[in-house]
């Protein structure tokens, strides 16, 4: 065992992206020309990168603590890490290019067979069902699928697939209410094992599809929602995972404010998202300054090659995600000024972190890491573009 953690560290360091300088501060504005051209080249990067099928990467491991996942798992990854990078697409200004990739991902994803369980103990495929079923729902609510030729190219197709992900999303769904990745316990048909963050993840979606008068089950989407509120913590952190007594091994917990840096985001974002008024701006904020207050630690956590070994069990694949949702909780708060404050802030810290190419990575995986970590800074670096270009 130590020889193939050896080599996995070892790929670790040969994979990584040299040394980052420190973000910016919020005083210390990126010129948005630079976010812009940063930006740019990341899409390059994907649209090169694109299979002539329309997914990303293949499904196959490519580090030595991949190996004893499901092959399924590896399909599972390759068709979610494609659909948070469309997911991203769709939220950008259109060009041609950009387009074509949006076409040809969609009809890969709408092709792709449905993700079922990889084993007793694997159920990664959890995250294809919630990231399509996020990407499809974000489709829905474009203009442009309600317009030729999208229309009749996608529409009826995507309510369909959408259809088949949220009656599997219920089959599903843990005991408790939330869904996860892995089985827990108890090895059964239901699983019995949910996390916070991926459960929160969907929530936002199933309240917009059932808005649209999709097949939501409405016990599913409460459960879901329950779930994430019965994981927040009075500190203003989120539990990992559900438990009567939160985590707790001497002070340096991931149940701690600085082990739960990007769930304070998601959460409060999804809770508002589905109309939870707990969830003010007041309560926004304050997740915003706790994950700049301890950013340090998702920084060590970037590009370790073992999830979970850096402080307060943070793992790299933490980074990205955490600043994506930080940017859509930003977006919720009324006051614009604050709102830009925070944007900034988020912007310094993604784009410090870029590959030379464009690209973006926090974790050493197979092509999925790739795809979704970029996926993930683009929608972050977008976040309130719009209105900084405008002087608002």
């Amino acid at each position: 065992m130590s020889v193939l953690l050896s080599l996995c560290a070892a790929f670790a360091c040969a994979a990584q992206e040299p040394v980052t300088p420190p973000a910016p501060s919020a005083a210390e504005v990126v010129p948005l020309e630079l976010v812009a051209e940063s930006m740019q080249r990341s899409v390059d990067w994907l649209t090169a990168k694109q299979n002539p099928d329309g997914s990303w990467g293949d499904a196959a491991p490519a580090s030595l603590h991949e190996l004893n996942y499901s092959p399924a798992s590896f399909r599972h990854w390759q068709l979610a890490g494609g659909a948070i990078s469309l997911w991203a697409f769709l939220q950008l200004e259109e060009t041609p290019k950009l387009r074509s990739a949006i076409e040809r991902g969609l009809d890969f994803t709408l092709d792709a067979p449905l993700p079922l369980r990889g084993n007793s103990w694997d159920i990664d495929g959890n995250w294809a069902l919630l990231y399509v079923t996020i990407l499809l729902d974000h489709a829905a609510g474009d203009p442009r699928f309600q317009q030729e030729p999208w229309k009749t190219r996608y529409l009826g197709r995507i309510e369909r697939k959408a259809a088949e992900y949220l009656a599997r999303l219920k089959l599903m769904q843990g005991h408790m209410g939330g869904w996860g990745y892995y089985e827990g316990e108890v090895v059964a048909a239901q699983p019995s094992w949910s996390t916070s963050f991926s459960t929160a993840a969907v929530v936002p979606a199933l309240y917009s599809a059932k808005k649209r008068g999709w097949p939501v089950d409405e016990p599913m989407m409460k459960a879901a929602l329950g779930y994430v509120q019965r994981c927040a913590l009075p500190s203003g952190a989120y539990q990992y995972d559900l438990r009567p007594i939160p985590r707790h091994n001497g002070g340096e917990s991931i149940d701690e404010i600085k082990g739960s840096l990007g769930r304070i985001q998601i959460g409060n974002w999804a809770r508002r998202m589905a109309g939870d008024q707990r969830v003010d701006d007041a309560k926004i904020a304050r997740g915003l300054d706790l994950f700049f207050e301890h950013h340090k630690f998702l920084d060590v956590a970037r590009m370790r090659p073992v999830p979970h070994e850096a402080y307060y069990a943070n793992a790299g694949y933490f980074y990205f995600f955490g600043h994506c949702y930080a940017a859509l909780a930003a977006d919720q708060l009324a006051d614009r000024d604050l709102r830009r404050k925070y944007q900034r802030l988020i912007r310094g810290q993604v784009l410090k972190a870029q590959g030379k190419d464009g690209q973006y990575i926090d974790f050493v995986g197979s092509f999925y890491s790739w795809t979704y970590a970029t996926g993930f800074a683009l929608v972050a670096l977008q976040k309130g573009l719009a209105a900084e270009g405008e002087g608002q």
